[in-house]
């Protein structure tokens, strides 16, 4: 009963629960803990990995490890193991054991128990804990002794003890060195336990004196016992000693291109490889020509195809530096190499070839590679060729292989893309459902950066999409949202009456929801609003929640939204007020839509927030439009100019227009600094999302600057600071165009200020057609709108707390409050996938609520508290204090709030955000000095009284 209770605690309980549903938890493991079945008692124990991640704070955590320890302490040795994998699985947490001393006492007490199998498990236990005990001498000694055991359980728990000291700690790496030498070159050791203890030499790199001497030994080692598993543990050994010491990676390349070129067995050819390509990620700067050339040799003259794939591989991670400028490309090995292996009979031998030949050209200069170029595509070509039409695993890896290289080529060498587009084309016809789904996703990839191919592609993918499924398979349906993106990213955001029917068509025939939701998002994504509002209508009574049918009743809404904006034509200003006022209507409902499909463990912030601004936008905009009619019904007066001469503002001769344009500029100034806090939380969104709404930023800072160019301060005017945007590297159809109309703009505005003073019909035409010209590109829904692929966020705690969420935390205001901030870092399913988090910044300030006690004169800087400080994060956990001053009598409101630095240095306010009370009391001495000052004050009055009477 007991063990069920505590499976619904940690299976139920979130991570916003109270710290009571933690106390909770851990107590009815603490029942299971003191169960007199024990099969009930090794349950509990493996269930305290799950409490700590759930319920990741020192506190419970100290308290969970002390029981553990006593388990340990008096357990049999079945528990005891289990303890052992509890505390290896919950190694990121052993830092936040407060009482370390205490719990290694428990621990260690069963060091000198009579079982060896109960030391060899403490000796595990302890070199488990070596994180946070690398410097203790009692554990030291011990292990010492126990590598001197008779018993092989025992030795090999002291050899996996020593490596995990050894690794943390200089002294005791120190202290062992010269007894595990010994041992490995003891005539009385075995073999097998000298496999064992070599590799623990990788961990003696703490300073060079010791570096040197074990990579000594080691080199004794492979010269006096060459049998192959002594061999392969010795160069591994070497590889990870010279990884770690930097110093002596030259030699080891040396070293292990010797062993690759000259060993004729096979084991030790791979080990060779195997630490090449770890050199190769670790320090390819220190790859020189002949290293290189060595490799190179061996890959032609192996005929293992899972050695010449090593190769391969090492290369591709390696620093290519076969093509120099005095020598052709056509000459060296590694070209050879690689043209060798594109048509070898072996797949991956074959994709591999690809990548090097393919970064080869794309790495050399373009003159002079006329014919490699022409290698590589048809390399490629006949590789794509080879797994079209093979739907197995292998070859379809190997076509993505393929096709990412092809891609990457034709980006730095776009005079070959028609001829790679031709082909493609030509081959969807003829290959298999999934080759064709990874054969689309190059295809867009290619439209995306070469738009101008995205018309002659169309003709054929519809033509493909017409006869593209006839079931309902997962491949098809596939398939189906592949072909669909191509058509989208061809269309460029204008879909043709027939391309809609065709692809309704074949979503009705054999579409199912999912995937008709998918389309949708992509058609949202590419500015295609009208074909996606359909088919958001079409999915809102297909589906089973409410939640749901508001999130997708809101994105019709979104869609219809923008497709008022479409028809905007350039001079139809009534007409482009008459769109936004449509569109603003269907985005009123959407919002409301979208509030109600927003739930707690989901709430939807930056949809709203995006949203919300998109409305705002759209508003100002509409605002600047009937401004700039106003010049129209309302022109300056005729005195102006006087008006403006007599009173020295020079704004006064445009009239009231001047002051309602300060009013727009302050709003899209304003705006903009919205969007630029949005896109500063949201840390985890991808980097399209976060250039989306760049975009939408830097739309309002050019309206802004527009208006001031134009209209408020035409001499101080700059255009230097926008530089040449037509020449910034796009990465979507959105992004070009809004870039293209960015430049347009700008170069109006800098030729209107230049030649016309203002204020004239010319210059609010020039705002006015700004404004059209960005309604009329469609608003693109990144994919952060829909998706949230990486998800990170901070849980703080604070102490003192108080006891209760409603009363303040009492302090003398003669003291001063040291307030302990403790935080853990919580991620999703794919941590790190965009940015990662560098350092943690908190800030804690304090605000005075109310007064108790009379106004003193207090310095200034006493009266408030206004603390930044930065912490790293160590195993997702971090902690600081900050010494709060509070001399004013009352309560004060303490908040603290974080935000995150990445590896970038950029600061993303991601929170959270979290208050307590504090209430200021004045002490005992200073109140009784107080009084003592009053009664003083008040005698000589009463004296002055008296004497007035006479």
């Amino acid at each position: 009963m007991s063990m069920s209770t505590a499976r619904s605690f940690l299976s139920e309980a979130c991570y916003g629960e109270q710290e009571l549903d933690a106390n909770s938890a851990l107590m009815e493991l603490d029942k299971g803990l003191r169960s007199v079945k024990l099969g009930e008692q090794c349950e509990a124990v493996v269930l305290f990995p799950k409490l700590f991640q759930k319920y990741p704070f020192p506190i419970l955590i100290n308290s969970a490890f002390l029981k553990l320890a006593d388990i340990f302490r008096l357990g049999n040795n079945f528990l005891r193991l289990c303890v052992l994998k509890v505390t290896q699985q919950s190694e990121k947490h052993l830092e936040k054991i407060l009482n370390v001393d205490e719990f290694v006492k428990r621990v260690f007490s069963v060091i000198h128990s009579n079982d060896p199998v109960a030391r060899a498990i403490t000796l595990r236990m302890l070199g488990s804990l070596a994180s946070i005990i690398p410097d203790r001498k009692n554990a030291h000694h011990s292990i010492r002794q126990s590598l001197d055991s008779h018993d092989n359980v025992e030795v090999e728990a002291a050899i996996f003890a020593a490596a995990s000291f050894s690794a943390q700690s200089k002294d005791f790496a120190v202290g062992i060195c010269n007894k595990v030498s010994e041992m490995i070159q003891g005539l009385d050791t075995p073999v097998e336990l000298k496999l064992k203890l070599i590799p623990m030499l990788q961990h003696m790199h703490h300073d060079a004196g010791l570096a040197s001497s074990s990579r000594e030994l080691l080199q004794h080692l492979v010269n006096s016992y060459p049998s192959t598993p002594m061999v392969i543990v010795t160069l591994h050994t070497f590889t990870q000693l010279a990884a770690s010491s930097l110093i002596d990676i030259p030699k080891q390349l040396q070293l292990l291109l010797q062993y690759l070129k000259d060993d004729p067995r096979k084991a030790v050819k791979r080990l060779a490889i195997n630490d090449l390509k770890l050199l190769a990620k670790k320090a390819p700067h220190l790859w020189i020509r002949e290293n290189t050339q060595t490799l190179c040799e061996c890959a032609l003259t192996s005929p293992y195809n899972s050695l010449k794939l090593g190769m391969l591989s090492v290369l591709y991670f390696n620093n290519l530096t076969g093509c120099g400028s005095s020598i052709s490309p056509r000459l060296t090995d590694l070209v050879k190499l690689a043209q060798e292996c594109c048509y070898h009979s072996n797949l991956a031998v074959a994709a591999h070839g690809v990548i090097v030949l393919s970064n080869i050209a794309i790495s050399c200069p373009e003159k002079d590679i006329v014919q490699l170029e022409q290698d590589t595509v048809l390399g490629v070509e006949s590789l794509l060729m080879l797994c079209s039409q093979d739907s197995s695993p292998s070859a379809q890896a190997t076509l993505k292989t393929a096709l990412t290289s092809l891609v990457k080529l034709l980006k730095s060498r776009p005079h070959l893309s028609q001829s790679a587009v031709e082909f493609l084309l030509g081959q969807l016809h003829l290959s298999c459902d999934s080759s064709r789904v990874l054969m689309c996703h190059a295809l867009a990839a290619i439209a995306t950066h070469l738009p101008v191919l995205g018309e002659g592609m169309l003709g054929d993918l519809v033509d493909l999409y017409r006869g593209a499924s006839h079931s309902s398979t997962d491949k098809q349906q596939e398939l189906l949202v592949s072909l669909a993106t191509v058509i989208f990213v061809a269309s460029q955001s204008s879909l043709s009456a027939e391309v809609k029917t065709v692809i309704k068509q074949q979503l009705e025939n054999v579409a199912n929801g999912w995937t008709v939701y998918r389309i949708a998002r992509q058609a949202s994504r590419m500015g295609c609003h009208e074909f996606s509002s359909e088919l958001y209508q079409s999915l809102r009574t297909r589906v089973a929640s409410e939640h749901f049918y508001f999130w997708l009743n809101s994105l019709k809404e979104f869609s219809q939204a923008e497709q008022c904006l479409s028809p905007v034509e350039d001079g139809n200003y009534s007409g482009a007020m008459s769109a936004i006022a449509e569109a603003l209507r269907s985005y009123q409902k959407g919002i409301a839509s979208l509030t109600a499909a927003s739930t707690p463990l989901s709430p939807l912030t930056f949809q709203c927030e995006f949203i919300k601004l998109r409305i705002d936008t759209l508003q100002a905009l509409s605002q600047l439009i009937c401004t700039c009619n106003s010049l129209k019904t309302s022109p300056p007066p005729a005195i102006a100019t006087t008006i403006a001469l007599t009173s020295g503002n020079d704004l006064q001769r445009c009239g009231r227009i001047a002051m309602q344009m300060k009013v727009c500029m302050d709003e899209f100034r304003s705006l903009a600094a919205r969007y630029a806090d949005l896109h500063q939380s949201s840390f985890d969104a991808d980097y399209a999302t976060l250039r989306n709404v760049e975009l939408q930023q830097q739309s309002c800072l050019l309206v802004s600057h527009a208006i001031e160019a134009l209209i408020l301060d035409p001499q101080a005017a700059s255009f230097q600071e926008y530089g040449n945007l037509g020449s910034v590297q796009t990465e979507s159809e959105y992004e070009r165009r809004m870039m293209s109309v960015f430049s347009r703009v700008l170069e109006e505005v800098e030729g209107l200020t230049q030649k016309h003073p203002p204020v004239s019909h010319l210059h609010t035409g020039c705002l006015c057609g700004a404004v059209i010209a960005l309604l009329k590109v469609p608003l693109s829904f990144q994919r952060y709108f829909f998706q949230k692929l990486q998800s990170t966020s901070i849980k703080l705690a604070l102490s003192p707390s108080p006891r209760t969420p409603s009363e303040p935390i009492p302090v003398q205001s003669s003291q001063q409050l040291t307030l302990k901030v403790e935080g853990v870092v919580q991620h999703g399913s794919t941590p790190g996938l965009f940015r990662k988090i560098q350092s943690v910044c908190l800030n804690v300030t304090s605000v005075l609520q109310s007064k108790t006690g009379p106004d003193y004169k207090v310095p200034l800087d006493t009266k408030t508290n206004e603390i930044e400080q930065q912490v790293e994060p160590h195993n997702d956990y971090f902690s600081i204090q900050f010494l709060l001053n509070f001399s004013i009598l009352g309560t004060h409101t303490v908040t603290v709030e974080a935000s995150v630095v990445d590896e970038s240095g950029i600061e993303w306010k991601t929170g959270p955000k979290t208050t307590v009370s504090v209430k200021s009391l004045e002490d005992p001495y200073s109140q009784q000095l107080r009084h003592q000052q009053q009664q003083g004050a008040t005698q000589p009055a009463t004296q002055r009284g008296a004497y007035a009477r006479f």
